[in-house]
């Protein structure tokens, strides 16, 4: 086996260009690696693996037409020994649950790039999960928490879009009643005082978006 036989093969996904050149970059300085593909949404980034297959995928999450939490179960529900390490820059616990469940195996915030994102890839490709500091504290400082279902998600999205509780149970099909039970529920499980501190601790913790 040659040099380049032996370079830890990168796919880069991310719909920032200027993103992608930098960490293009980085991959082109290290003499183990080698970028073989980009994609700018999860569905080019599906399709570029299914092409290239590459050793170590780096994933955003937030992309246009398939987000990168949708791309690594659709590309481990293949490809089950895929490794995929989660570039965010978001430090929510509960998007990071998500990746690490969806079968990421490292989650990096785009802050650290600079400073850990050589390392995390040599160290997910020698088969170790790797991350964030910061992300794991989170994790571990939420781990015992309730988690907020499908349908309570979908309201607290609701509201957080300015929605009052007939206005959502409108959208939804549902009773009004039905929609402050299920809100009552998330105050209890983010131990939030109101619906607007429900919202800014949900998308804190990257439960939902806005």
């Amino acid at each position: 086996m040659n040099a380049m036989d032996s370079n830890i093969r990168i796919l880069v996904a991310d719909d920032h260009p200027l993103l992608r050149e930098g960490l293009s970059g980085m991959i082109a300085g290290q003499p183990d690696m080698k970028l073989v593909a980009e994609a700018e949404n999860g569905e080019q980034a599906l399709q570029a693996y299914r092409t290239h297959q590459p050793d170590i995928t780096l994933m955003d999450v937030q992309m246009p037409k398939m987000n990168g939490i949708d791309a690594i179960t659709a590309i481990r529900s293949e490809f089950p020994a895929a490794r995929i390490v989660v570039l965010t820059t978001y430090k929510g616990d509960a998007q990071a649950v998500r990746a690490i469940k969806a079968g990421a195996s490292g989650y990096l915030l785009k802050s650290m790039l600079r400073k850990d994102l050589v390392e995390t890839i040599r160290s997910v490709h020698a088969g170790r999960r790797r991350i964030s500091a910061d992300i794991a504290s989170e994790m571990a400082e939420h781990m015992a928490d309730d988690e907020l279902t499908t349908r309570e998600r979908d309201v607290l999205s609701r509201v957080a879009a300015g929605n009052a509780n007939k206005e959502v149970a409108a959208q939804m099909g549902i009773s009004e009643e039905t929609v402050k039970t299920h809100m009552k529920n998330v105050l209890t499980k983010l131990s939030a005082r109101d619906r607007t501190h429900a919202v800014v601790v949900a998308v804190r913790r990257g439960i939902i978006d806005l």
